[in-house]
């Protein structure tokens, strides 16, 4: 018994090994054309924008600032996947590109999101304590959100 467990704990660390050659494309883009970005075509105040790049930016951007441990395998599949299906909910360098339906509709999912603290992932937070929207931060940003829906209903 002792003998096949050491036979399964090599095998297990050899495949944890051998998978750290595997590393998807990085979501960074240093060339970025940010004119239809979110905080760029919102002019979002700094305390919304600084709130937003912390809590929302790693998932739903052409940009994600990882950590050391986000180059580890299987970490690094499980981050990705992350960012590929948070890009194609909302990329928020792309923004200023959606049709002004589409912008009001996800403005308004993301004030539904965060009221109902569906965003940010708790999975995220939990490793990015930082990006944590506390309950006043919260408000502010529904309240700004609301405010930009309003204006952008008002210029038609």
């Amino acid at each position: 018994m002792k003998n096949r467990l050491k036979k399964v704990g090599i095998v297990l660390f050899l495949v944890v090994v051998a998978i750290q050659f595997y590393q998807p494309v990085l979501n960074q883009n240093p060339d970025q054309d940010y004119t239809n970005d979110f905080i760029i075509t919102t002019n979002a105040p700094s305390n919304i924008s600084k709130l937003i790049k912390t809590s929302c930016y790693d998932c739903h951007s052409n940009n994600t600032d990882y950590l050391w441990y986000d180059y580890l395998q299987p970490v690094r599949m499980f981050v990705e996947k992350h960012i590929t299906d948070g890009k194609k909910e909302l990329n928020f360098n792309e923004f200023g590109s959606y049709s002004n339906r589409k912008q009001q509709s996800k403005l308004e999912a993301i004030g539904k999101q965060i009221k109902s603290d569906e965003m940010p992932l708790t999975s995220y937070t939990l490793l990015h304590r930082d990006a944590i929207i506390n309950e006043v931060q919260k408000q502010e940003l529904i309240t700004w959100i609301n405010s930009i829906k309003q204006n952008s209903l008002s210029e038609k």
